[in-house]
């Protein structure tokens, strides 16, 4: 079957868009548009500040000792194998998961070229605990992983005849 005949293909597509275009209008507002450069709190609730933090590593910070180029690669690969994945499956969830940690792993690889960082700025606390500071970015591809996960264990998939 071509790709283009597959159902939700243009959906899930336009879904991918709409994840990568939020983020990167957000950080285009706050990076090079207010001029926000790093170590910015706004504080919004006792629980939650609004700030820039500048991430050179990949989820959690992890690998950060890594060089530009390296977390590149390891990101081109990532992003093209989802991108293989998405274009042979027909499930609506897969397509619609994959197509948004897509989206959000490309604008967090743009921030890794444009700026040498990833840009992230959502911080949840409460009092000694603090949760990982994140992105618009990061909420899609947990998104995704969640619909992957849901599409793991049958919710969304006909009952076989």
């Amino acid at each position: 079957m071509p790709m283009i005949a597959r159902p939700w293909l243009i959906p899930s597509l336009l879904a991918g868009l709409l994840a990568f275009g939020l983020d990167r209008g957000h950080k285009f507002l706050q990076v090079d548009t207010l001029g926000w450069r790093g170590g910015e709190v706004v504080p919004v609730t006792g629980f939650f500040d609004y700030v820039l933090v500048w991430n050179p590593g990949v989820s959690y910070g992890l690998l950060n000792d890594l060089p530009v180029w390296a977390l590149g690669g390891i990101t081109i690969v990532a992003i093209a194998a989802l991108f293989v994945w998405w274009s042979r499956t027909a499930d609506v969830l897969v397509r619609f998961g994959l197509m948004l940690a897509i989206g959000g792993a490309v604008s967090n690889a743009l921030d890794r070229l444009l700026y040498g960082a990833v840009a992230d700025f959502f911080h949840f606390h409460w009092q000694d605990w603090s949760f990982y500071i994140f992105n618009l970015a990061d909420v899609a591809i947990t998104l995704g992983v969640l619909l992957l996960l849901l599409d793991f264990i049958g919710i969304g998939r006909g009952k076989p005849a």
